[in-house]
């Protein structure tokens, strides 16, 4: 007998590293959101907090060191095919980071990395939310 799993929503979390007025974004390699621009971020492990989640895959994608400062929101990301079918759920916690060394390079999940301003990062083809972060980070 087949047992199917019910789809559950997933646990990510998302570092917002500012430094010199400029923001850490990546451009995602995999859905959702491929070849779109955004916070560098992942899964949450089993055992690990939200925090924790964020620095490790701030190092992993980008080599950047950052520590986990604080919480800024929440950001559902709920994608449909064209039926209305649910393709991807996650919530996502972002973190706020405190950049603490090295150079963005693009690793893991990403194709590519770098610093950003707000308005330089407007002209990029960004993943949903992105503008939300910055407004709620300028706030």
């Amino acid at each position: 007998m087949t047992q199917t799993v019910p789809m559950l929503p997933k646990l990510g979390a998302i570092a917002v590293v500012q430094y010199e007025g400029r923001f850490l974004l990546v451009k995602r390699k995999k859905e959702p959101n491929a070849d779109t621009w955004g916070f560098p971020g992942g899964h949450v492990e089993l055992g690990e907090t939200a925090l924790e989640a964020a620095a490790r895959e701030l190092a992993e994608e980008t080599g950047v060191i950052g520590r986990a400062a604080r919480y800024l929101t929440n950001v559902d990301v709920i994608t449909r095919d064209a039926q209305g079918a649910i393709l991807f759920h996650y919530l996502l916690a972002v973190v706020v980071c405190t950049y603490e060394s090295g150079s963005p390079q693009a690793a893991d999940d990403v194709s590519d990395a770098g610093w950003f301003t707000v308005e330089e990062a407007a002209a990029l083809d960004q993943s949903p939310n992105v503008q939300t972060v910055f407004d709620l980070m300028n706030a």
